[in-house]
């Protein structure tokens, strides 16, 4: 074919999906997601999920690697798990489980059917489903244990960090608590002092009660209680002024760096990069500043009462009362400011996985916090959902459009918005309409900025405005971004084109994926080094190379593909995916005839994947150059194809007729060395079963033979190398290899020959 690939049809076959339970089997269930798919892949028709769930404990406890080679020892572990299914089925029986009765019944038949005659293939599946199972589990702690390695010296850090922190927070909190007791020991003091006081006035009425000296004494005591009480007062307003300061301190820590960060972690996730952390914890330190300056303010209250009772000239409290009233105020009115978040950023529903990236007339969901958890703000405050609130860039900048926001804007916050009991206020039903004239509005915190599309496929190009504005701002109100948007490093642009892929599937790029999508955006002879700039007209502006399309929209074509028809594959690691041609010939030369790889192709903007297979040469002849290998890649398949056929059953059924030649698969290794069936068995469609005769809604006979459609693609026999098209040779021919060559050389290489196609043979049958 005049563009390099080999031309295709298609056949149609259906993937059944399983269910899932115990000691091993209780552990796998604890697992994330990512490796419960690979849990249910496991499992299919021949050996299906239910039975393992049903007798999860005993299938643990037999020997099945034994039994695999025993054929006596598979034979009573086979009639004893068909009685296990009869206990089972007794249960259910009195359960009056009458699906559950069927189901069983139905995997008992199946399982006789299968393995009567053969129960060492039975024990064989289940052995490998067992090991399978316990290398999941390996995978997952491995997991575990290197994203703990590979975050270590970061998570150290942040812990460190997180503690000092926290011992700043609670020594606020214990600092609010003794100036709280120096409170009432001054009131203690100054109602002693008031007595005394008062008790003296009381004995100067009255004659002849006590002597001069007797008073005089009395007199210093209360002079000396004065001193005390005056320098207790001092010491109060001290200590309140350095709570004030530790305080100011720790909240200016909470706000200029801790929620900094959170709201940079949040941009990271929003664009698919690590999960934000909780904001439970930033809730916590923010709650027991706000609720110590409350505390403070009390404290503050209860000085100016005892001022009210007894002042004197110079007294501490009423020189200091207003200066720390307004720095408490202060200070707590900045705090409820700031814990005002976007906990959720605005996204639409219908895109998960693409926040920030709003179309007109389409609902999506924002959800804004308040980090500062008082029971007394609870159903007190209103918040209202505006947009382009305060831009300066909408009188400045030309054809800038203005949008309004259609729906329930305006909600209270309170504790029950939250399963967490957090204050908040989620507001799931919002659209935008554009308007014509703004309003003037006030608005109380900024979400990150956002794109408004008014179709569905401008989705893929306002995705890569999101991308780049916070991979390379950390300023939510910059929205003169574009007009100039600055050049991203191929270091920080290969991270997140890697998070881009993980944030969907269960793997990112690796170091040779990367680096050949660097060569595309960068050039061959860049080496996809990481100090390279690129611009952002090159991502996803220009065409790439000679094709017609930007490098974003190949890369989010290539991304819709594994989700929706190769998910499977791509996390198994089936699918090398980025690869030049040039390095895939290279990686296939030495390779036995057969072996293949499977990469994306690079013409096609909606996402396209293709085979390449390599065919070595069959003849060796001493003294004679040896024939090249060949390289055969298919007609890239895309989601039209694949939406009807699944791409293992494709490979499985795929071949290559030449003329008047028998339709062969060529097929046999997937790179380096993987037999094929190994690679992709566990995703090859069943046969659909044969209904039961107690099935009474089964569809009957139509009359028609089944069928089914393999790919095939068809060569001209001078591409395909093999013996036939090189031997018999012409007398002529004969002579002049008898005449370069020994014929005892002739007669080793005949030897050698027909040993090749012996084996080829036997191998075929």
């Amino acid at each position: 074919m005049c563009n390099g690939y080999l031309g295709r049809q298609l056949f149609i076959l259906f993937l059944l999906p399983p269910l899932f339970r115990m000691a091993q089997w209780y552990q796998l269930q604890q697992l994330d997601s990512k490796f419960l798919e690979q849990v249910h892949q496991l499992y299919d028709d021949s050996f299906p999920m239910e039975i393992r769930q049903y007798l999860a404990q005993w299938l643990e406890n037999q020997d099945w690697e034994h039994a695999a080679n025993n054929v006596s020892f598979a034979t009573v572990l086979f009639h004893d798990l068909l009685s296990q299914l009869d206990d089972q089925f007794s249960r259910f029986l009195i359960e009056n489980n009458f699906l559950l009765q069927h189901n069983i019944r139905k995997s008992k038949r199946n399982l006789q059917d299968n393995f009567q005659e053969d129960p060492i293939q039975m024990a064989m599946i289940i052995c490998s489903c067992l090991k399978e199972e316990r290398k999941i589990l390996s995978s997952a702690r491995l997991s575990n244990q290197m994203e703990v390695g590979s975050i270590q010296n970061t998570v150290i850090g942040m812990l460190d960090k997180q503690k000092e922190l926290d011992a700043e927070v609670k020594g606020v909190k214990n600092h609010v608590i003794d100036v709280e007791q120096d409170i009432k020991t001054l009131e203690d003091m100054q109602d002693e002092y008031d007595f005394k006081c008062k008790t003296l006035q009381n004995r100067e009425h009255e004659s002849n009660s006590t002597s001069q000296e007797e008073y005089k004494k009395e007199q210093m005591h209360l002079n000396k209680m004065f001193l005390s009480l005056d320098l207790k007062r001092k010491e109060v307003v001290n200590k309140i002024v350095q709570l004030l300061n530790a305080t100011e301190h720790t909240q200016t820590a909470l706000i200029n760096e801790e929620l900094v960060e959170w709201k940079r972690r949040q941009q990271t996730a929003c664009i698919g990069g690590p999960p934000n952390a909780c904001l439970d914890q930033l809730q916590n330190w923010f709650t027991i500043v706000a609720e110590s300056l409350q505390q403070v303010r009390q404290q503050l209250k209860k000085l100016e009462e005892l001022e009210q009772k007894f002042t004197y000239d110079p007294d501490p409290i009423t020189k200091n009362k207003q200066v720390l009233q307004d720095r408490t105020h202060s200070l707590f009115k900045q705090l409820i400011q700031s814990s005002f978040v976007v906990e959720r950023q605005p996204c639409m529903p219908t895109h998960p996985q693409r926040p920030l990236v709003l179309k007109t007339g389409v609902q999506f969901t924002v959800k804004l916090r308040l980090l500062v958890k008082l029971q007394e703000l609870n159903y007190n405050l209103k918040v209202k959902v505006l947009f382009d609130k305060d831009v300066s860039e909408k009188n400045s900048v030309k054809g800038f459009r203005k949008f309004n926001i259609l729906g329930t804007s305006t909600k209270v916050m309170n504790m029950e918005e939250s399963t967490n009991g957090s204050l908040a206020a989620e507001f799931r039903h919002l659209q935008l309409k554009e308007q014509k004239n703004a309003g003037s509005r006030t608005n109380e915190t900024t979400s990150l900025p956002i794109v408004v599309i008014s179709n569905v496929s401008q989705l893929p190009s306002g995705w890569a405005s999101i991308l780049w504005f916070n991979m390379l701002s950390t300023d939510p109100k910059n929205l003169s971004f574009f007009l100039n948007p600055p050049y991203a490093k191929w270091s920080k642009l290969s991270e997140v084109l890697s998070w881009q892929f993980s944030s969907v599937t269960k793997r990112g790029l690796n170091a040779d994926q990367l680096s050949m999508l660097g060569e595309k955006l960068l050039g061959p002879t860049s080496g996809g080094s990481h100090d390279c700039l690129i611009p952002w007209t090159r991502f996803c502006k220009e065409n790439i190379n000679d094709k017609n399309f930007p490098f974003w929209l190949w890369i989010e074509g290539i991304l819709e593909l594994i989700k929706k028809h190769l998910l499977c594959l791509w996390n198994d690691g089936c699918i090398m995916g980025f690869i030049s041609k040039e390095k895939e010939r290279t990686l296939l030369k030495d390779q036995s005839p057969g072996t293949f790889l499977l990469r994306f192709s690079e013409s096609s903007r909606e996402g396209a994947i293709t085979f390449t297979w390599v065919e070595g040469s069959q003849i060796e002849l001493v003294l004679l150059s040896p024939a090249e290998p060949q390289f055969h890649s298919v007609e890239p398949y895309t989601k039209k194809e694949l939406s009807a056929v699944t791409f293992p059953d494709i490979i499985r059924n795929y071949k290559v007729m030449a003329a008047e030649n028998i339709p062969e698969n060529p097929l046999r290794f997937l790179y380096p060395d993987i037999p094929k069936d190994n690679a992709f068995g566990k995703y090859y469609s069943r046969p659909k079963e044969a209904p039961e005769p107690m099935d009474l809604d089964s569809p009957k006979g139509n009359g028609y033979i089944k069928t089914e459609l393999i790919s095939v693609s068809e060569v001209h026999p001078s591409r395909l190398q093999s013996p036939e098209n090189l031997l018999p040779m012409s007398p002529e021919e004969f002579d002049e290899v008898s005449r370069m060559v020994d014929p005892a050389e002739i007669d080793t290489v005949t030897f050698r020959l027909f040993q090749d196609s012996t084996v080829e043979d036997s191998r075929c049958s």
